[in-house]
């Protein structure tokens, strides 16, 4: 499968369990975004789309577009090669937001990685456990095993002490 069909089916099925999450069945979600429910099923199969469709589309389940550097991603793709200030930002807002819908984390980062995160704050304390481990295992089915969460922290850029310390301030700053 070229990238750009996988690519775009994994847009369409972010943006489709947005829709889920909202209550919305394929009929509903295709009229509120000026669609039929027939050309949503043949987008499905396609491998290219207009963007209009698209923001169409994510702007019916409230999702926003955002762009992550590529350049960042190490060779593997599993992790980043950096944690630039833009990013940390964005996933120090994200994690003070208390959001675990999974459309959004996968916006941010490789899967490996941001279950790797959200296992870190599900043993912090400062988030709650049962749904954190939920979603790193959404992310990235293993990572609340032990041996994968320790490769997570041996390799990930993200130096796990100062992000909670980080967190703990965006937190108090939201309050």
């Amino acid at each position: 499968m070229s990238e750009s069909t996988t690519s775009l089916a994994s847009l369409l099925a972010a943006l489709s369990e947005a829709a889920i999450a909202r209550g919305l069945s394929d009929s509903a979600w295709a009229r509120q975004a000026g669609l039929s429910k027939e050309s949503l099923s043949r987008l499905r199969r396609r491998s290219d789309c207009d963007f209009s469709t698209l923001a169409r589309l994510a702007d019916a389940v409230g999702c926003r577009w955002a762009l992550a550097p590529a350049a960042s991603a190490a060779v593997d793709g599993h992790l980043p090669m950096d944690c630039p200030h833009e990013l940390e930002q964005s996933l120090l807002a994200l994690c003070a937001s208390g959001d675990t819908t999974r459309v959004r984390w996968q916006a941010l980062g490789p899967p490996f990685f941001m279950a790797g995160l959200a296992m870190l704050l599900a043993g912090s304390g400062a988030s709650p456990r049962r749904p954190c481990i939920a979603l790193a295992e959404q992310l990235h089915p293993g990572i609340s095993e032990p041996g994968a969460f320790q490769l997570w922290l041996d390799r990930s850029p993200l130096e796990p002490l100062r992000f909670l310390n980080l967190l703990e301030l965006a937190r108090a700053s939201l309050r």
